[in-house]
């Protein structure tokens, strides 16, 4: 139940926007996480399976393409013998490519399902590794609300990568299979036109070809702008979703200021970014509906003038007519996948950079300089030290040391000791606290932690995680470790005997509990773990004075702990008599300064 990643400043101020990644990095950086996966082998057996039905199913639309002749040609004899017998045959093949069809469902459902564990668990994974997230968080804006990225993109990368794949492979074996077809029914017609007589070996093919080509280049051409508009899309949803969240989780503190109405236009204005981006994105596909509706509508009509020629000619029955334009249509449709799926590309490209890039910024934080940059190493049992240790106070700042320093030179603190960090008016001492638990690394200097790894962190305003108070409790390690008569003992000693019955309840705890009432949930734990190493945050600012006392008292009497209180408190300096340590601003030279010699 200790944190350090509350009241942070917005990263909106303190970054620009995340670099563009090329497609090829996107694509490199998607590999990478699927090759990563957990899942990668269920995913690839499934693939094979796949291939295998498609396969299957190209065969079966070939023997039903075959049909047509025979079936169609009956018709024309009007031979009801024959017509019964293409009847049998119809239903044979088409309850196969039934059954064919109904496995495949399953199995691209299942395989969308495996690809979604992988890439959702592996996203989860890299922003919840190593403090990532909070340092994304201060760092770019990447970080402000990733929630979307990480449920709703990973969702739809993962979805419409697996369809967009399998329609890809389903067109090429359709291409590949019936392109044969199709030139071998029109391979051997002759033009005629006045005194000239010519042939094109496999014309329909050509004719298809051309057909699909045209119809690509004007979706292309038409419908260029979708990507970006569906990112932008997925951006302004994510923040109308953020503001809601925030305006749920400070209800209160709207309610008190009287400001429903500013947060009602903030929200609205969110969501005027939304229905406005869905306007142009709706534009956009209206557009684009014109060019891939007028060309389907047109592929019922081209294949039977294209085959015309020959069918009037003589040289091709009434059946093969109709197998021609059958085979047309195949090869028409395995052609224009990419028209048809035009603006599904484009959503699916949408997703992959909006995912892609939070990944990237994930893996490449690791990669950064070390330059300009405080380390945090773990060095002899039983002290911590603080190696020239200088804050910056600003992410960006024009200098890495504005802001301030420990003036003391080089201080160890060991085992057992009691001390107290304070300093200059208007030093932001959190920045202090959160450098030493490893999240702020913008200074210079070393700390060196104790080697063993029994060290808490306790901030001003703690996070308390939704549950049952007993695994608030013990947060983040396991209530069973603890037994009941402890945590009912340790709420008791902190005042919370109100609440000491309720171990198993399950609730809101930061909503049901005041300030006070969650700084002595967080002694408790205290009291509970007996940790070798404890680092406050200034905990006892603003408290109930009855609360200061019993909690500097839960403090005194951690005798095995090793305290180090960053902060102004009287109680904590009366009640231990610590050792003292101090923090003084340090500034810039302006420009003009910098070159000038010494006096």
């Amino acid at each position: 139940m200790f944190n350090t990643a509350s009241d942070t400043p917005a990263p909106e101020a303190q970054a620009g926007a995340p670099a563009e990644l090329s497609f090829r990095r996107q694509l490199a950086i998607a590999g990478d996480s699927f090759w990563a996966s957990p899942v990668r082998n269920r995913i690839l057996l499934l693939a094979t399976a796949l291939l295998a039905i498609i396969l299957l199913t190209a065969y079966g639309q070939i023997l039903l393409n075959r049909w047509n002749a025979p079936f169609y040609n009956s018709l024309e004899r009007r031979d009801l013998d024959a017509f019964i017998v293409e009847l049998g045959n119809f239903g044979k093949i088409a309850g196969f490519l039934l059954l064919l069809n109904v496995i495949q469902t399953w199995l691209n459902q299942m395989t969308a399902l495996y690809m979604r564990e992988g890439l959702a668990r592996n996203v989860v994974d890299e922003w919840l590794t190593d403090r990532r997230a909070y340092r994304l968080m201060m760092t770019s804006p990447l970080g402000v609300n990733p929630d979307q990225r990480l449920h709703e993109d990973a969702r739809k990368l993962a979805e419409m990568t697996t369809s967009l794949s399998i329609g890809l492979v389903q067109a090429t074996i359709l291409l590949v299979s019936f392109i044969g077809v199709l030139w071998q029914l029109s391979s051997g017609f002759v033009f005629h036109f006045r005194d000239y007589s010519f042939s094109i070996p496999g014309y329909m093919v050509w004719g298809a070809v051309a057909y699909a080509g045209i119809a690509s280049l004007f979706s292309q051409v038409v419908g260029w702008k979708l990507t970006r508009l569906n990112a932008e899309r997925y951006s302004n949803e994510a923040e109308l979703r953020f503001s809601l969240m925030r305006a749920n989780e400070n209800l209160e503190a709207i309610a008190l200021a009287g400001g429903e109405e500013t947060e009602r236009r903030h929200i609205h204005e969110k969501l005027d970014a939304v229905l406005g981006s869905i306007r142009a994105l709706a534009r956009a596909l209206t557009n684009l509906t014109w060019v891939t509706a007028g060309f389907g509508w047109l592929a019922i009509l081209v294949p039977i003038l294209i085959a015309a020629p020959a069918y009037f000619a003589g040289t091709m029955t009434f059946g093969g007519l109709m197998m021609a334009a059958a085979a047309f249509n195949q090869v028409h449709s395995a052609l224009r996948w990419y028209v048809d799926n035009f603006g599904a590309i484009a959503d699916w490209k949408a997703a992959l950079m909006r995912v892609s890039a939070l990944r990237a910024a994930l893996i490449d934080m690791d990669d950064g300089p070390t330059e300009g940059r405080i380390i945090v190493s773990r060095g002899k049992p039983g002290s911590l030290t603080l190696e020239g240790i200088a804050i910056a106070s600003h992410v960006d700042g024009d200098c890495e040391l504005d802001g301030f320093r420990i003036k003391e030179d080089n201080p160890t603190i060991t085992v057992g000791e009691r001390v107290m960090i304070n300093g200059d008016q208007g030093v932001n001492r959190k920045l202090l606290f959160n450098a030493i638990a490893g999240l702020w690394p913008y200074g210079s200097g070393r700390i060196l932690l104790p080697q063993e790894d029994d060290i808490l962190f306790v901030p001003q305003l703690e996070y308390l995680p939704e549950g049952k108070l007993r695994s608030v409790l013990a947060y983040p390690l396991a209530s069973a470790g603890f037994t009941d008569d402890a945590m009912v003992a340790a709420l008791q000693r902190v005042g919370l005997t109100r609440i000491a019955g309720k171990l198993d309840e399950r609730a809101r705890w930061d909503r049901l509990l005041d300030k006070d009432e969650q700084m002595a949930l967080a002694f408790a734990g205290l009291i509970l773990r007996k940790p070798r190493w404890v680092v406050l945050n200034d905990v006892l600012e603003g408290l109930e004075p009855d609360t200061v006392t019993t909690l500097s008292g839960v403090l005194a009497e951690l005798s095995g702990s090793t305290l180090i209180y960053i902060g102004r408190s009287g109680a904590f300096y009366d009640a231990l008599t610590p050792s003292l340590l101090h923090l003084e601003r340090t500034h810039c030279a302006p420009p003009d300064e910098i070159d000038k010699p010494k006096a």
